[in-house]
């Protein structure tokens, strides 16, 4: 961890690439889908110009980047391998269980997917029970990340001052987003997507601070969590960790 702590009030998690391995998936299954349309990105242009925003904004840019017309089905066909990848591949985060178990300060989720998506993802990993009714999506404001509007509106709904907020982000989008919205912000570079893709951020992105994996999450900043270590997921909520029992 780079960056020195603050006290905080409240804590907003995004949630892919943050909470769930998802973006990885994201990545690979879109570089897959426009190859079909004759779009040729790769895995490094998603992260640098998709990463952290919403889907509708995507597509907005692949259209004005490579003037090409995609088909009516062309988001329903991709949604769907989507989630049938997330179904067979998707992890949660090592580490997040705990943390969210044992966070002694108010939080939420909020996330640039949509409300369907965040859903299923939270299910698939075991994440639903804990989040509750604290998840936040895209489609519930005008703005996508960069802009604030998404923080803002989570920490509104929370009932939250914003100066009282701390950010756990991924995305240069999602840090560009939460400083927009006044609050504070940590970089998580942990995930899958961002191996080798995690160098300096520039000067309109810079995180207050930065952590790679949520073993010191607690190490970082001990006020946040009071609560005592859980050592095991009850019988009820799948290990999507990627690792196997003994």
């Amino acid at each position: 961890m780079t960056g020195a702590w603050r006290p905080v009030s409240q804590v907003i998690f995004d949630c892919d690439g943050v909470l769930i391995d998802s973006e990885i998936i994201s990545a690979r299954m879109l570089v897959d889908a426009l190859a079909g349309f004759g779009v040729v990105i790769d895995l490094d242009y998603v992260a640098h110009h998709f990463l952290g925003r919403s889907y509708p904004t995507v597509l907005k840019v692949v259209r004005s980047d490579f003037g090409i017309v995609l088909p009516d089905s062309f988001e329903d066909d991709y949604r769907a391998r989507l989630l049938a990848a997330f179904q067979r591949e998707l992890r949660i985060m090592p580490g997040v269980r705990d943390v969210l178990r044992r966070m002694g300060v108010p939080w939420c989720v909020a996330t640039s997917s949509s409300r369907k998506r965040a859903e299923m993802s939270l299910d698939l990993v075991g994440l639903t029970g804990l989040v509750g009714d604290r998840l936040f999506t895209a489609g519930e404001v005008a703005n996508g990340k960069p802009a604030p509007d998404l923080f803002l509106h989570a920490a509104a709904r929370m009932g939250w001052d914003p100066a009282g907020c701390l950010v756990v982000e991924d995305s240069l989008n999602g840090i560009r987003a939460a400083r927009a919205a006044g609050m504070r912000v940590w970089r998580f570079t942990g995930g899958s997507h961002l191996e080798g893709r995690d160098g300096p951020e520039p000067d309109d992105a810079r995180p207050d601070g930065r952590f790679a994996s949520f073993a010191d999450f607690f190490h970082i900043a001990p006020g946040l969590g009071p609560k005592p270590a859980v050592d095991a997921a009850p019988a009820d909520e799948p290990d999507r960790t990627g690792t196997q029992p003994a």
